[in-house]
């Protein structure tokens, strides 16, 4: 078997909800300059933005990020520990 990740097809990546997120946002953006409304465009604005937001914060690799956390956090507990033996020590 294949330890590789299977790559999205075009139409799923198209498809994807960050693209609809986006598309929508633009479409707001559109109306909204086409109508003159400001409250289309504003929610054009933040919709696209979250879009990109979203994009991002899921391209992240989540997984390893909380593994280097909890390595850090076991690094400055046994630090804690080795300068309070130090003082008591002292």
């Amino acid at each position: 078997m294949d330890s590789e990740p299977q790559k999205k097809s075009l139409l799923g990546r198209l498809l994807s909800l960050e693209t609809l997120l986006l598309l929508i946002g633009l479409v707001f953006l559109g109306s909204g300059s086409y109508t003159g409304e400001r409250i289309q465009l504003f929610w054009g604005i933040m919709i696209s933005v979250g879009s990109l937001i979203l994009y991002f914060v899921r391209k992240k690799d989540w997984k390893k990020h909380w593994e280097e956390q909890e390595l850090m956090k076991q690094y400055l507990e046994e630090r804690r520990k080795k300068e309070q033996d130090n003082d008591r020590n002292s």
